[in-house]
């Protein structure tokens, strides 16, 4: 069977090479656990809801969003 298209030879060349693998195995996963703190525990405790504490209304938060970036 002859593959032509190269996005399936792509997706194949990775999924072979990623199967093969074991010590590159660990190290996504560390990198996965590393991004998951990043971006779930990190800002549930240090960025707050900014917009939403200090403005009720839609219109009031984009009006500040726009100031900001025109400024």
């Amino acid at each position: 069977m002859k593959k032509n298209n190269i996005i399936v030879r792509i997706a194949l060349f990775y999924y072979e090479g990623f199967k093969n693998m074991t010590t590159g195995k660990r190290l996504w996963v560390i990198i996965i656990i590393k991004l998951f703190v990043m971006f779930a525990i990190l800002k549930l405790f240090f960025f707050k809801d900014f917009l939403n504490e200090r403005f009720s209304s839609e219109e009031e938060k984009s009006n500040y969003v726009i100031e900001q970036l025109t400024k």
